[in-house]
């Protein structure tokens, strides 16, 4: 299988997830959880949307250089730190449970390590390296 093919089905399932999500929000929760609750259920759906496009653009370089040091880790990175920040939003604001919001930093922080793996990805592109993976 093609390292891409994972990260494609992946970011643009993070990416209808989002769309979905972002409308249960607009249109089954709003009235129904305190206004504080809802932004924290939009702010879930907005990264979930904005990093599902970081996924896509890993896998486009997969795609163009199968073997781009970083590009995998990159998307890992975006994909368990979307699990844990969105993921913990949504079932803050469906549960209630306000301690489902101390995972919500280590969900963030993977996101930044995620950028910073694109961002290295893309230096050593750059460069004409892409050995390793």
């Amino acid at each position: 299988m093609h390292p891409a093919r994972p990260w494609l089905v992946v970011g643009a399932l993070c990416g209808l997830t989002s769309v979905a999500l972002g409308a249960f929000g607009a249109h089954g929760l709003d009235g129904r959880v305190e206004p504080r609750m809802l932004a924290n259920w939009h702010t879930a759906a907005d990264y979930l949307a904005i990093h599902a496009l970081a996924i896509l653009v890993c896998g486009a370089l997969l795609v163009a250089r199968p073997r781009a040091a970083g590009v995998g880790l990159a998307a890992w990175l975006f994909l368990v730190g979307l699990a844990l920040f969105s993921g913990s939003l949504f079932a803050l604001v469906l549960s209630g449970v306000r301690t489902l919001g101390m995972i919500t930093p280590i969900g963030g922080m993977l996101l930044l390590g995620g950028w910073l793996a694109l961002a290295f990805a893309g230096w050593r592109l750059s460069g004409g390296r892409d050995h390793g993976g």
